[in-house]
């Protein structure tokens, strides 16, 4: 493993108080610009391995390195502050207005107020909102809305790097594939690196340049899109064989319609 990626995992393992392993030795490698998607179950430990990245806890062994320096040896918050965090519950301040909520990472910067507008302005054109948006509060947006919103404040402070924990989930399909395609474009414009965990295979599929398959705290497969699609493990193959069933039954619907 190159220790001076962007991200490095080394034969990291995560044990609770009651001896449950959330993760067990895994090893994982995102490159500088890369996207990469970890797909798994829930409980699978894909968010714990956000968590160890983003120092909200710390691995009961192994080594999670930061371009290439053991974040064990950084300041938490300052390492927080430099990698930005998409999650399903957006988790928006409800009294703040859009333009507040971006900020807030810039502010705690030391950034000054016209700094900080011009940024929030920059963040709304690139996640697809009007400057109109700056006064509306969390509650008067959709659930589209609250995301762009969550995205831009992850955005705020300039981060190389971008963790995403099943930030579409919660949306209806159109929204979620829509806000998919536009963060992946923002990922190659801006030059990002980004780790994504979701459930969806097919969303992986679409999205990422590698994915990696975590089941019961290991990694079972790793490896580009077109490659996982015939990868002999067992559980990736029921990963791939549901969407392929979901589409022969719309497949059958749709062709009972035509008769």
């Amino acid at each position: 493993m190159a220790h001076d990626a962007a991200i490095a995992v080394e034969n990291v393992s995560k044990r609770f108080g009651d001896g449950r392993a959330a993760l067990d030795g895994v090893t994982l490698a995102i490159e500088a610009g890369e996207f990469v998607a970890v797909v798994g179950p829930s409980g699978s430990g894909k968010t714990t391995l956000l968590r160890l990245i983003n120092r909200l806890a710390d691995p009961s062994t192994g080594t999670v390195r930061i371009g290439g320096v053991d974040a064990a040896s950084l300041d938490p918050v300052a390492l927080r502050r430099r990698i930005g965090y998409v999650f399903q519950e957006v988790g928006l301040f409800p009294h703040m207005t859009v333009a507040e909520n971006i900020a807030i990472t810039p502010r705690l910067l030391g950034w000054d107020k016209a700094r900080m507008a011009a940024r929030v302005d920059e963040l709304l054109a690139l996640v697809r909102l009007d400057a109109g948006y700056r006064a509306r509060l969390p509650h008067e947006l959709s659930g589209g809305e609250r995301q762009r919103v969550g995205l831009a404040r992850a955005l705020a402070a300039g981060p190389d790097t971008v963790l995403m924990d099943e930030p579409f989930a919660a949306l209806d399909p159109l929204t979620r594939d829509a806000l998919g395609q536009d963060y992946r474009a923002l990922h190659d414009k801006l030059g990002l690196t980004t780790l994504m965990i979701t459930h969806d295979m097919v969303e992986a599929l679409g999205l990422a340049d590698r994915i990696a398959v975590l089941l019961d705290g290991a990694v079972v497969a790793e490896g580009a899109p077109v490659a996982m699609i015939d990868h002999p493990h067992p559980y990736v193959r029921e990963l791939m064989q549901a969407p392929r069933n979901i589409a022969r039954r719309v497949d059958g619907l749709l062709a009972g319609k035509e008769r």
